[in-house]
């Protein structure tokens, strides 16, 4: 068996030349505090280097590389970078470490450096702390058992310090790490987030989002950089008082700066825009929206000429035979232009149309609050029922079948109003969106002004020369 060509301490003849690599690295202030501060460490290492090599009797040269402020979990450090790049170079000789930790606290990043880059060059790694340099087999092979234990502790810890972000989390509480959300600042002392002056632009986002206007349109009226910053913002849940962590939501102890309700409509409305995205790469306006008031098939635009385009139905053409409802259908074929110019005239109208007057004797009593009232009525009711026929009176289950028909009639009820609340909200939001239309039109993209027209309009017929706007609300 070959001998090893390694280089060892105290077996330098002064002749020889050694480059001896110190190798110092601290990550935290509590580091220092607990005894690993770079002066300490320099300092011992200078001692034993010494001690092993006095002054004027060898021909030793010391280099120092130090990483103040970088993590053991990792290799990305500028020191650690250049002594990798010097020992593949050949210019050191011995790597010498306070404690193995000091090298790495990834048991796969230590076995690297030891195996991949020392030994092949013939470079001796020594450990103070343990005692033992790896130009020896027994050396080596309490390197790979340290590295065991080195790489367990960081585990420890890392879930350690999940387990306390998770409580904190679940109690309200911003777990920390960085990642502090646009539009807050985070207090350190009450552990919370606090919202800070881009709130306001945070807002801005999602009026405008609702207004019809795209994301890139909305990221360069609010000065974000990406239209990416807007997605990030509408689809962030601590924008209205949420905490979610591991997959999970939890009641935040921050002020929220939008409504949930306000969150949950914004998902809505994306979800909305996404399913009709499909068409969003026409130029046209009213594309998927023309139905043929003669056979009830689509209408698609048809390129005429230099003249412009022209709206064909579906079952006068033969391209797509699955979209024709009647083959002898002889419906107009109207130019785009005047088809467009008479919904955006509906449109506009509509919009400075007075609100409708609310129905008769509406605004008296919620309908949703007397049903709600009424249920529980009719529910404890049916808790002193139970309680008899428990008792042994057998007379009441009639009486208990009967209650448990009208609760089930509350609930439909309920369910019927809270529809209908929620049609009616997305009406005043339409007929909002509508009354500052015309001022802002002409400032919107083709996309923009599409959004806006599938939003509001459940579609439009034409027959002959006779154009007819559905609304949806």
């Amino acid at each position: 068996m070959a001998k090893s060509k390694m280089r060892k301490l105290g077996e330098i003849v002064k002749q020889q030349r050694a480059v001896i690599a110190k190798y110092i690295r601290v990550s935290t202030d509590r580091q220092r505090e607990e005894g690993y501060s770079v002066e300490i460490q320099k300092e011992r290492l200078d001692n034993y280097t010494k001690s092993v090599f006095p002054p004027g009797e060898y021909d030793v040269e010391y280099r120092e590389y130090v990483d103040d402020g970088f993590s053991g979990g990792s290799l990305d450090r500028p020191r650690m970078s250049r002594l990798i790049e010097d020992v593949k170079n050949g210019e050191i000789t011995h790597v010498v470490v306070l404690k193995l930790d000091r090298l790495s606290r990834s048991q796969k990043d230590t076995l690297y450096l030891i195996e991949d880059v020392f030994l092949p060059r013939g470079v001796a790694f020594i450990s103070m702390g343990e005692s033992f340099n790896t130009a020896t087999a027994f050396g080596r092979a309490v390197v790979g058992i340290l590295s065991v234990f080195a790489q367990l502790e960081r585990e420890n810890i890392y879930e350690r310090t999940r387990s306390g972000m998770q409580k904190r989390v679940e109690l309200g509480y911003w777990p920390g790490g960085g990642g502090t959300p646009f539009g807050f600042d985070y207090d350190e002392t009450k552990g919370i987030l606090v919202p800070n002056r881009d709130a306001e632009t945070v807002k801005r986002v999602y009026e405008l989002y609702h207004l019809g206007y795209a994301q890139q349109t909305i990221a360069d009226q609010c000065g974000l950089k990406y239209e990416r910053l807007v997605e990030r913002i509408l689809t962030r849940k601590t924008n209205a008082g949420v905490i979610v962590y591991n997959g999970r939501e939890y009641p935040g102890r921050h002020e929220p700066i939008i409504s949930m309700e306000m969150d949950e409509r914004t998902r809505e409305l994306m979800e909305e825009r996404a399913r009709r995205r499909l068409v969003c790469g026409t130029e046209h306006l009213l594309t998927g929206l023309v139905v043929c008031g003669e056979c009830g098939a689509k209408m698609r635009y048809q390129k005429w000429g230099k003249a412009g385009d022209k709206l064909v139905c579906y079952s006068q053409q033969r391209s797509k035979p699955y979209l024709v409802r009647d083959p002898d259908c002889g419906n107009a074929r109207p130019w785009a232009s005047e088809v467009e110019a008479a919904v955006l005239d509906a449109l506009f109208r509509r919009g400075g149309e007075p609100a409708a007057p609310p129905e008769d004797g509406a605004g008296e009593r919620d309908p949703l609050r007397a049903l709600e009232e009424r249920r529980r009525e009719l529910a404890a009711r049916l808790k002193r029922l139970y309680a008899l026929y428990a008792a042994g009176d057998d007379v009441l289950l009639d009486a208990i079948g009967e209650l448990k028909e009208e609760i089930g009639r509350c609930d439909r009820g309920m369910e019927a109003e809270r529809d209908r609340a929620a049609l009616s909200r997305n009406a005043r939001e339409a007929r909002e969106r509508l009354d500052s239309l015309a001022d802002c039109w002409d400032y919107m993209t083709t996309a923009e002004k599409r959004n806006v027209l599938r939003s509001v309009l459940r579609g439009v017929t034409v027959t002959g020369d006779h154009v007819q706007v559905d609304f949806q609300y």
